[in-house]
């Protein structure tokens, strides 16, 4: 009896270990977080503000309808719950904060550090989840993974300075990973189906999702695998019936899919994006210019790259226009590869990888994509990192290109510093650590010197790419007003999307490369 319950009393001491260690990692990214509490935020803290206001104020058949402000409510129904669970609280500290009139644009410091501390509470739910996928792994790979994920500067700038709540989003699908990967296939669906219930734009790892759980949990024989099935879409039923059943009794799933589905915001963001489409507009602007030197009538587009706003910028000079659909087909068939692998091989352990990469199909492909969905790829990838060298590499390199592809997130002159210090110390960090793992478990001195020389260490080709990131940055703050003054003052802008969109294609090529040749 005292054998059987010493490894019992052995794990349980193990757990609680792990879980005061943990903390220690969240405890220390929480005080940077509150130290950043004055700092610039977007007019996304607005936004979620009025959202507080709005669900707090009108009933639940006006949620979707209202347009007392221009920032109206376009998040699934099960985010717009977590808004008026949280606007409880806002009217307790502060009445105004969820006043649909009065509170239009309050910015106090009651409304900012409220705001600012759901945020951070609510990334509770990414310690659970990066906790949940480390905790089978040693010592030095956990608190890598803390490291990466827990420590993210992208998760800084996007939530805790710019502001939104992708930590808490990201949880979620951490949590769903990490049953998928456990071989709990049920519970990895049922939170994949809540996620995407908080934020639809997740649905784009729906494919590998749907195929991966058909195959692995579904395809087993006639009689269990229509059981499983029936499990399964029983799951998913009940969770997207308590998200839009309300709105589906009042007769307004129109109006909440014309929310969600804003399709005439057009092809890129007022930022673009470090995505293909960056190369396509592009050509169409030099194929424009090229021709009309050339005295051919090519009309200007209205939108252009000084054009700032959400708009209809799918309209281009030359080349053909992009709709919704065609990027829709560009996605699927950029993540066929990866279905059809998905399909032959249904490995749990592969499970994340494939996320991933359809995740990184979406930022390259999709309609609209904003710069902070680099986040939904990163995440994911944070957690491969540890499991190779060669995946520590290709995260040393794609992490710190999408992290200064967020940079002009941040437009004011005194965050400066905090961005450039949190990319440094991230870059720091990630070598030291990835250095670290790299020469775990050696003991002989020639055997170290040997792990140093092969281990971690990234090709020229890469170093020579990473210091191109440094001559974007000195051009754009130093070079440019120095040289152009304010001419052509979308070039920073553009040089940054054109750079960082190179880095993202390697990326995806390698990920791509990674599946195909995966035993």
């Amino acid at each position: 009896m005292e054998e059987q319950r010493e490894p019992k009393v052995n794990e349980a001491s193990k757990s609680c270990y792990l879980i005061s260690d943990v903390w220690w990692f969240f405890a220390i990214a929480a005080c940077v977080k509150l130290l950043l509490v004055p700092a610039y935020h977007s007019t996304d803290f607005e936004v979620h503000r009025h959202w507080l206001a709005l669900t707090h104020s009108l009933p639940l058949a006006q949620w979707y309808f209202d347009e007392s402000s221009p920032w109206t409510l376009d998040y699934p129904p099960f985010f717009a719950y977590f808004e008026w669970f949280l606007s409880s609280f806002a009217h307790f500290i502060d009445p105004q904060i969820v006043h649909l009139q009065k509170g239009l644009n309050y910015n106090s410091s009651t409304v900012v550090y409220f705001q600012r501390v759901t945020v951070i509470l609510s990334d509770l739910c990414l310690l659970y989840g990066v906790y949940r996928l480390g905790r089978n792994l040693d010592s030095r790979r956990q608190k890598l993974i803390w490291m990466l994920v827990i420590w993210s500067p992208m998760l800084l700038i996007v939530d805790h300075l710019h502001f939104q709540y992708n930590g808490f989003l990201l949880g979620i699908l951490l949590i769903s990973l990490s049953y998928l990967e456990e071989g709990k296939d049920l519970m990895g669906g049922l939170f994949f189906a809540v996620l995407l219930c908080f934020k639809h734009l997740f649905a784009v790892a729906a494919p590998v999702y749907f195929v991966y759980l058909l195959r692995h949990y579904c395809w087993a024989g006639l009689v269990k695998g229509f059981g499983r099935l029936s499990m399964m879409g029983a799951v998913v039923v009940i969770v997207f019936a308590a998200a839009y059943g309300p709105f589906l009794f009042y007769g307004q799933m129109q109006q909440v899919i014309s929310r969600l589905f804003p399709f005439g915001r057009g092809l890129c963001h007022a930022y673009w994006a470090p995505n293909f489409w960056v190369f396509y507009i592009l050509l169409d602007k030099v194929f424009s210019f090229f021709l009309r030197k050339l005295g051919f009538n090519i009309p200007v587009p209205a939108a252009s790259f000084t054009g700032g706003l959400v708009g209809d910028s799918s309209h281009f000079a030359v080349l053909p226009r992009i709709t919704p659909v065609t990027t829709f087909i560009l996605v699927l068939v950029a993540l066929s590869p990866c279905l059809v692998k998905v399909w032959r091989d249904p490995r749990p352990g592969m499970i994340t990888r494939w996320v991933a990469y359809a995740y990184m199909c979406g930022f390259l492909f999709g309609w609209h994509v904003h710069e902070k969905a680099s986040l939904h790829f990163i995440i994911p990838l944070a957690i491969l990192a540890v499991r190779s060298v060669d995946d520590g590499k290709h995260y040393f390199i794609i992490s710190i290109v999408s992290c200064y592809s967020l940079f002009p997130l941040l437009l004011e002159a005194q965050e400066y510093p905090i961005k450039v210090l949190l990319l440094l110390l991230h870059s720091i960090l990630m070598w030291l650590g990835f250095s670290a793992q790299s020469t775990n478990g050696t003991t002989s001195k020639a055997t170290l010197e040997k792990k140093r020389e092969d281990g971690f260490n990234i090709g020229w080709i890469e170093k020579s790419y990473l210091v191109g990131i440094i001559i974007v940055e000195l051009w754009g703050q130093f070079l440019h007003p120095l040289l152009l003054g304010n001419k052509l003052p979308f070039l920073p802008l553009m040089l940054i999307s054109i750079y960082c969109a190179l880095g993202v294609i390697y990326s995806w090529i390698w990920q791509l490369k990674c599946i195909v040749r995966s035993c």
